[in-house]
């Protein structure tokens, strides 16, 4: 790592940052710095190691796309090899030489007199750049619930983001607070374990078959030997992604017979799982499917039918030194609690850090006094070389890599014409980031959570009138991340 003013900062060590590095070597940067405020690099999938965690993305999409992985176990791989993808990333394109751990970022201020970014670490300690690009990633921000009494539980008390593996769960009393993608994955392990378990629903999801499948070792020598047959796969996940999934989210408007028949697929799958109707009733969410993140699982439905399972929706009135007393006066002793209640995005997230432009203009504040916006998903007015990779309307398609790559191919052309122009800063014009805005905010209204029935959901997919997805299909991200006006930048 270079000593004095950096060419660039990077916020966050996943594969957001270290597909902004990898972009930014590529037109030639290389004095950079990656900090991150965790021991290792990896993002979400270093902090999240709750058992049975896996991803819910096929891994022949959930990838680089320039960087194909063929040792993936299972279509949908486990937890732990999308941490094994993150070091095989870092150690093939050098990237841990710019990484610095245990370093949290209090907040970035612009310097106009000497066009630098002037970066605060939480150790005082204060380092300066050309560029800054916050990498954040969308889920970094663990949620805790304001719960009455929670701080005064005596028994032991676990996040999904920070797993303890050598507490047994054998034989425990376990209650479980939240029922999204974490909580399912989580429910069928505790359930074979624990004497109890509790299942504290606020708000049901929608679940569906999950058609997954090893891949065996053979299979994947030959994806090494041949990559163009690991294409083809990633050609069809990819496909049922874009196809499946986008439509009914982000062209509502038209294709709403898709989400009703994704809804009931779920409570066909519930079906065939659960004979107690009362059961299927209170599982059964009463919003869109697309709303809330919908995930897939073989046996969360099943799980929940168990002898030792309980699904609770009364709600919490608050937490007890020894168990959990719900909005009816019941009280269900407990010794173990596991908080599986998500990330925090739109008030902890955007930004995750405070970021002070020209003119001293907040960017949290200016969000919410001028409404969430973005150009193009990754820079703002009045923030001269600075590139917010999770930003609001950021997320294109069906995967995480989808955003990220075309964040990097936008960064080529912005970058390569800075270069061109012998220029040393770049920022969006306040009348192109205006008219991006007006567009994407109409291209909205076709959203379901703007036009289907989204009130009881409880998403962070938006808030208010933004959505941390752009209203678009992948292609058109990618289209226009390659031909956007270099006009819309005023470079000095």
């Amino acid at each position: 790592m270079g000593e004095g003013l950096l060419d660039a900062i990077i916020v966050g060590a996943g594969f957001g940052g270290m597909g902004a590095a990898i972009q930014l070597n590529r037109v030639g940067y290389d004095n950079l710095a990656i900090l991150d405020r965790e021991d290792d690099l990896g993002g979400t999938w270093h902090i999240n190691r709750y058992p049975r965690l896996t991803v819910d993305v096929p891994t022949t999409t959930y990838s680089y796309w320039f960087e194909p992985y063929p040792f993936w176990s299972r279509l949908y791989a486990p937890g732990e090899e999308l941490k094994q993808y993150a070091d095989h990333i870092a150690d093939k394109y050098h990237l841990r030489r710019y990484m610095r751990f245990h370093t949290t970022v209090d907040g970035a201020r612009w310097d106009e007199d000497a066009q630098v970014w002037r970066v605060t670490l939480g150790s005082g300690e204060t380092m300066a750049s050309r560029m800054l690009v916050t990498a954040t990633g969308f889920l970094s921000q663990p949620r805790v619930p304001d719960i009455p009494g929670i701080a005064d539980f005596t028994g032991k008390m676990v996040h999904s983001t920070r797993w303890d593996h050598s507490f047994p769960m054998e034989g425990r009393r376990v209650g479980i607070i939240g029922t999204g993608v974490t909580a399912v994955q989580l429910v069928p392990e505790l359930a074979e374990k624990a004497s109890s378990l509790t299942v504290f629903q606020r708000t049901p999801i929608w679940v569906i078959p999950k058609m997954d499948f090893p891949i065996p070792h053979w299979l994947q020598k030959l994806f090494v030997r041949v990559p163009p047959l690991q294409r083809a796969l990633r050609f069809v996940t990819d496909g049922m992604g874009e196809l499946g999934v986008i439509p009914g989210i982000v062209f509502y408007r038209w294709a709403k017979p898709l989400t009703v028949v994704a809804a009931k697929f779920s409570k066909l799958h519930m079906f065939l799982s659960i004979r107690n109707k009362d059961l299927r009733r209170k599982l059964t969410p009463d919003y869109d499917f697309g709303c809330k993140r919908p995930t897939y699982h073989n046996s969360y439905y099943r799980t929940l039918a168990k002898p030792n399972v309980r699904l609770e929706t009364s709600g919490i009135q608050r937490v007890d030194p020894d168990g959990i007393v719900t909005a009816d006066g019941h009280k269900e002793h407990i010794d173990t609690l596991v908080l599986a209640t998500g990330f925090d995005l739109w008030d902890a997230n955007f930004p995750a850090i405070e970021v002070v432009g020209r003119d001293g203009r907040n960017l949290g504040k200016w969000w919410r006094d001028n409404r969430f916006q973005t150009y193009q998903g990754i820079s703002v007015p009045y923030f001269p070389n600075f590139l917010n990779l999770a930003s609001p309307y950021s997320f294109a398609g069906f995967s995480f890599f989808n955003t990220m790559e075309y964040q990097m191919r936008h960064m080529d052309r912005l970058l390569r014409e800075l270069q061109r122009q012998a220029a040393g800063t770049f920022e969006v014009t306040e009348e192109a980031s205006t008219r991006f805005f007006d567009r994407i905010s109409e291209r909205a209204e076709d959203m379901v959570f703007f036009r289907g029935n989204c009130a009881s959901s409880r998403s962070y997919y938006y808030r208010g009138n933004a959505t941390m997805m752009r209203p678009t299909s992948t292609r058109n991200a990618v289209r226009e991340s390659m031909r956007f006006p270099l006009s819309d930048y005023a470079f000095r």
